[in-house]
């Protein structure tokens, strides 16, 4: 599973670069593992710029966050890092659009 993930947030990073963005985010997965990353950014409790760029490209699905909150990741993250995932992503309106 964190094989998977890990994949997952290669793709997430590689998204972003392909749009002139992401770069420190794909080395952050890099160095620190993606799992790891992910949990470093949401213990931030801030939107972060990426995630704001992928709101603008109508691309949420694309994010970390959406990542998550996916049934099939959950296990690898506390309830709190789910639940912060899952409030950045209502407040961008993500769970409206993809109803």
């Amino acid at each position: 599973m964190e094989n998977q993930f890990h994949h997952a947030m290669i793709g997430v990073a590689d998204f972003a670069n392909a749009h002139g963005f992401g770069i420190r985010f794909r080395q952050m997965v890099e160095q620190f593992g993606a799992r790891k990353t992910a949990k470093r950014l949401i213990s931030k409790h801030e939107i972060q710029t990426g995630l704001m760029q992928l709101w603008e490209l109508e691309a949420l699905d694309k994010s970390m966050e959406a990542l998550v909150v996916q049934e099939r990741f959950q296990p690898l993250f506390t309830q709190e890092e789910i639940a912060e995932a899952n409030r950045r992503l209502d407040e961008l309106d993500y769970f409206k659009e993809n109803a």
